[in-house]
């Protein structure tokens, strides 16, 4: 840009997973501009992710409610920054940034018509959905602007001192829950794996949102393992943050928690079936080379992160489950032994500071 802007807009109108992968966007734009205000805009329910974030000026949520709410929020978001950067390659981030920024650049898909660039003025830039790490995209953003890129997940903070259960070391975090059920763990696996973590001394911490069928998941599952803590629904992102920053290791499927793990450098280990791992396997932090740290297919380390892959040739289909829907079951998930997952666990927790 040819002068630096004063007032700069980060949409990012996806899951929390998507929100929490564009944090390193944020920094990148507030290393760049430290004068500039920096904020956000996101959808309901995806904002804790981003709680006190220190790159962040303010956070917007997309309004509930009626025509007349939503008219009033888009009157005072009409052409209210210098730049606005769709951070996701979706239809709604674009038109949010190209209404609220005098500039905007922002992702366009591969897969997205080319025609719809020529009606959407702005700077749209191609990315990769398929072989490019999803922190990778919204960087290329930074790219074109001029700036270094910063490659780093930036976890939410506690705006206090969090008011934080009082837990026994050594412990493991292990959270079994996904969004959907085909990058589901079996629950036989979790229990077994929760009783050898048991079994070597760890005190096992269930972590899980405030969904009522996670909450049941987790406290069925704890009421089997005696002497485990059910943290489902209590804490907010910031305060897992600092449970899991303190755990000897963390384990859980293809989810925004095994991000936040990864992000705060605790040693983590991530259970992939259908998933691509070179899209969405969790970035380790202090990682700042370009690229993905995972391969297609097999498990592996990178920094202090392990990803395990579940078995079979057709590994990782890039599909909801073997039925092809998002309650599928996953063939290579339940085939994923605990013998292996555990292996990953006892060589993780060797890094533990």
């Amino acid at each position: 840009m040819s002068a630096r802007p004063r007032r700069v807009l980060v949409v990012c109108t996806r899951r929390i997973g998507d929100v929490l992968l564009t944090t390193p966007l944020i920094r990148s734009l507030r290393l760049a501009w430290p004068q500039a205000r920096l904020e956000a805009l996101v959808l309901p329910g995806t904002e804790g992710i981003l709680q006190g974030n220190p790159d962040l000026d303010a956070v917007m949520v997309t309004p509930r409610g009626g025509w007349r709410v939503r008219l009033a929020f888009l009157r005072r978001l009409f052409r209210s920054y210098d730049l606005a950067c769709a951070a996701t390659g979706s239809d709604r981030a674009r038109l949010l940034a190209r209404w609220a920024g005098r500039r905007c650049i922002g992702l366009w898909s591969r897969n997205d018509p080319a025609w719809g660039r020529q009606l959407l003025p702005g700077t749209w830039l191609d990315f990769d959905e398929l072989d490019e790490h999803a922190i990778e995209s919204p960087l290329r953003i930074a790219a074109a602007l001029g700036i270094e890129p910063r490659r780093e997940v930036v976890p939410p903070a506690p705006r206090s001192s969090p008011d934080l259960p009082e837990l026994r070391q050594p412990y493991a975090v292990i959270h079994p829950w996904p969004k959907f059920r085909y990058k589901a763990w079996p629950r036989e696996r979790w229990l077994a794996l929760g009783r050898a973590l048991q079994d070597d001394g760890l005190q096992v911490v269930v972590s899980g949102g405030p969904d009522a069928q996670e909450r049941a998941f987790c406290s069925e599952l704890c009421s089997a393992l005696p002497g485990s803590v059910d943290l489902a629904g209590r804490l907010g992102f910031a305060e897992l943050a600092e449970v899991i920053a303190r755990a000897h290791v963390y384990i859980g499927p293809d989810t925004v928690m095994t991000h936040l793990a990864a992000a705060v450098g605790a040693p983590t280990v991530a259970l992939f079936g259908p998933s691509n791992p070179v899209r969405w396997g969790p970035w380790p932090a202090g990682l700042q080379e370009a690229g993905s740290p995972w391969p297609r297919r097999g498990s592996g380390r990178s920094g202090r992160v392990w990803l395990m892959q579940g078995p079979g040739d057709c590994v990782p289909c890039l599909l909801e489950g073997c039925d092809r829907h998002v309650d599928s079951r996953s063939r290579c998930l339940e085939e994923l032994s605990v013998s292996q997952v555990a292996a990953a666990v006892a060589q993780a927790m060797l890094l533990k500071d």
